[in-house]
């Protein structure tokens, strides 16, 4: 049985207090610049700094240029100064979205491992694996965070309205024709109704499959049902998850860029989300045997969860390279802007991403005998969270804050506070029960496993 010591929750704690004052100060900073005037002061600032900045620059010279015209060029000043404060009205836009995005970010991220492990359980019981029992009550701790996790991006998401959805901005609607032909789907009744929909079908299997498991230790010798309910409401639950998982991603990431779409951005997300999953749960595994807890998982186990872990790396790289290849390749411009401007303005994210998710494990995890060592399976594991983060990240960061993006108090303390409400909550859940599935009819053999 495990404890969840005080110094864990004390971590945990200060990781929630840390994370919650540094968002606050990046609350509170994003409204320094609250009018045009003070924007506009600000890029000539910034414009001075760097030695005179493109927009800037751009603005002077057509105002030095209007000063030598006669009377007739006031329509053409008029209109540099509109242009002007168009732009200073954008940026204060980015700013004050900048909080909000960052938070998204980070609660997205949290709840994707949670969602990710949770479809990780379902297969194991719809494939009848006898390798995996032994890691089940880790599983089961690991999707407690998903009800209250996602019901915080939904709320972040409905609240944050127009800081990270412009198609929830009914101005933005009213001009652009191309949204409004998509109303239909993307409009704040809808994402709420089918974000309900998500969450209680993925929190009821949940209930359903942690409440058979648990009651299958308390069966009689021989006594399968619930083992057999487990493995029936998983099946039902993998269809239902495969289109809420395909749906969430469109409504949950995608529309923060309305005017662009890919036809593989479900299964991109999911590849995302399952491998990032598949490392907290080794991550999670090893700490625990370093406490002298889970003394049956032997390294066959854990070199498994690095096998999928170096597996669904690849595939996350083949699904991004699909995705990148075809979109550059046809040059279409509504789709290839989506990438110009993360290559453009996002271009150390973008490409280190793709180190971090692919070439770092693939020449860590490459190796048999390294999968089945700790240490390297957490350099690995952190590596890759990292990665998925910066992913998340790049999806949404480029449409709310453009070029305006900068990892400070915002970034750091929303990855904090929520990495902290993640640990207490799932190490509460641990708590609960013994750490073995001790009724798994397969149990037995997931003792004996070796690989």
């Amino acid at each position: 049985m495990y404890t969840f010591s005080k110094r864990l929750k004390i971590f945990a704690a200060l990781l929630i207090l840390v994370g919650a004052i540094l968002t606050s100060i990046g609350f509170a900073n994003s409204h320094e610049f609250n009018t045009v005037e003070e924007v506009k002061e600000m890029l000539a600032h910034e414009g001075d700094h760097h030695g005179g900045g493109h927009e800037v620059d751009s603005h002077d010279t057509h105002k030095e240029e209007v000063a030598h015209h006669s009377d007739d060029s006031h329509g053409e000043e008029t209109h540099a100064v509109s242009h002007e404060d168009e732009h200073a009205e954008h940026v204060m836009h980015q700013l004050h979205n900048r909080p909000w995005s960052a938070i998204y970010v980070a609660a997205f991220f949290f709840m994707m491992i949670s969602l990710g492990v949770l479809a990780f359980y379902a297969i194991q019981f719809a494939a009848q694996a006898g390798w995996s029992p032994l890691l089940f009550r880790v599983m089961e701790a690991i999707t407690y965070y998903l009800l209250p996790g996602a019901i915080i991006v939904l709320l972040i998401g409905y609240f944050g309205g127009s800081h990270i959805f412009i198609w929830m901005d009914p101005e933005v609607v009213e001009h652009d024709e191309l949204i409004k032909g998509k109303s239909g789907w993307l409009n704040s009744t809808g994402f709420l109704i089918r974000g309900l929909i998500f969450i209680a079908g993925w929190s009821l299997y949940r209930f359903f499959a942690r409440k058979f498991s648990l009651a299958q230790d308390k069966a009689e010798k021989g006594d399968i049902r619930n083992y057999k309910k487990s493995f029936r409401i998983a099946a039902a639950f993998l269809v239902f998850f495969i289109y809420t998982e395909s749906m969430m991603s469109w409504d949950w990431i995608m529309s923060v860029d309305p005017h662009w779409f890919s036809t593989l951005f479900g299964w991109y997300v999911f590849a995302s989300m399952f491998v990032s999953g598949i490392t907290v749960i080794a991550l999670i595994t090893i700490y625990l045997k370093s406490k002298g807890l889970l003394p049956m998982v032997n390294d066959s186990h854990i070199h498994d969860l690095a096998k999928f872990m170096f597996g669904i790396s690849v595939f996350w790289t083949y699904l991004w390279f699909s995705q990148f290849m075809l979109i550059w390749y046809s040059n279409i411009p509504e789709e290839v802007t989506y990438f110009i401007t993360r290559i453009e303005d996002y271009n150390l994210p973008f490409f280190g991403m793709i180190v971090m998710n692919f070439l770092f494990p693939l020449l860590l995890l490459m190796n048999s005998d390294y999968k089945r060592l700790s240490w390297f399976v957490i350099m690995a594991g952190v590596v890759i969270l990292g990665g998925h983060y910066i992913d998340i990240f790049n999806m949404i960061m480029p449409a709310t804050v453009g070029d305006r993006w900068f990892i400070g108090y915002p970034e750091i303390g929303s990855v904090l506070f929520f990495a902290g409400l993640f640990i207490f909550i799932v190490f509460y859940a641990l708590s609960k029960q013994p750490l073995i599935a001790k009724g798994n009819p397969l149990v037995k053999e997931s003792e004996h496993f070796h690989y």
